[in-house]
C-alpha cells in the first residue's frame, strides 16, 4: 500500500497507535502525515508529525528508547495506523513503559 492511498494530501495526518510486539501492551499514540509514514517505512522506526512543534521526530531520538517498527496495519477507515514495536526502554515521556498508565475510573459491571 502507497502513502498516497492513506494520506490524501500533504496536510493529512493519521492517528498511529504504537503496541508491544510481544506483549500486545498499547504504549502510546501520535500523529503521523505522509512523510513520517515514509520515514518510519524507510529508517523502521516509529516517526512522528509533531503538531505543536510543526516538525517530524523520531521517537526516541532524545532519549534513546527507540520503537523499532515490526509491522504495520490500517484500519478499515484508513484513518488509523497500528504500529507493532520492539520498544528500546519506555514509550512514555514521564518514564512509564506506557502513555496510558493513568487510571481515570473503574466501569463496574
Amino acid at each position: 500500500m502507497d502513502s498516497a492511498s492513506i494520506f490524501k494530501d500533504e496536510k493529512a495526518l493519521v492517528a498511529a497507535i504504537l503496541q508491544e510486539g510481544d506483549t500486545g501492551e498499547v504504549l502510546m499514540l501520535g500523529w503521523m502525515n505522509r512523510e513520517a509514514f515514509e520515514k518510519t517505512l524507510e529508517s523502521k522506526r516509529a516517526t512522528f508529525w509533531s503538531r505543536s512543534r510543526n516538525q517530524l521526530w523520531v521517537k526516541g531520538e532524545s532519549s534513546g528508547n527507540f520503537q523499532d517498527v515490526i509491522s504495520i496495519s490500517i484500519d478499515c477507515d484508513r484513518d488509523a495506523l497500528l504500529l507493532k514495536v520492539k520498544s528500546h526502554g519506555p514509550a512514555c515521556h514521564t518514564g512509564e513503559q506506557s502513555c496510558f498508565h493513568e487510571s481515570i475510573s473503574k466501569l463496574k459491571d
